[in-house]
């Protein structure tokens, strides 16, 4: 599996995801600002409450831009033993069921579902909690990840 292609993929949602956040930003302000918008008395707080979704989706917009900036200078490696799993890697852990699940670690801000071809991969940050139980393993190590509820085991069958 081409993880280029994984990454671009990736750039293309958030790229989407840019454009739609920037156009609720735009009309959240637009709403903030409006003329008929403008409180009348104490208890009229339709101005703020724009007011504070405006700057909400400002914020979302600036996350956006910056998860972009991080995948686009992701490089991503081949594999190697020594280094373990780490940022870029595609990786395909086992369950206790042996159900097979895809992962593509890489920087915040880009939790996703890819599909490619039949497959389904999932896009984690390497800040994740699964992200951070994978970073450093290699094939046949176990991944151990503590939830609420107990405890899940997986196996890596596989890095690329």
């Amino acid at each position: 599996m081409d993880k280029s292609l994984l990454q671009q993929l990736v750039l293309t949602r958030l790229e989407a995801d840019l454009q739609a956040a920037t156009h609720a930003a735009q009309v959240a302000h637009e709403s903030a600002t409006h003329e008929e918008n403008i409180a009348e008395n104490k208890y009229d707080t339709l101005g703020l409450e724009a007011a504070y979704l405006a700057t909400g989706q400002a914020r979302r917009v600036e996350a956006i831009r910056q998860a972009i900036t991080l995948w686009r200078q992701l490089q991503l490696r081949p594999f190697t033993e020594e280094s373990g799993i780490a940022l870029g890697a595609l990786i395909c852990l086992a369950d206790e069921d042996a159900s097979e699940q895809l992962f593509l670690l890489g920087p915040n801000g880009a939790s996703m579902k890819l599909h490619h071809g039949e497959r389904s991969i999932q896009v984690i940050s390497h800040e994740a909690p699964l992200g951070k139980a994978m970073l450093g393993k290699t094939l046949g190590d176990e991944v151990i990840l503590k939830i609420a509820n107990g405890t899940q085991h997986f196996e890596v069958l596989w890095v690329n």
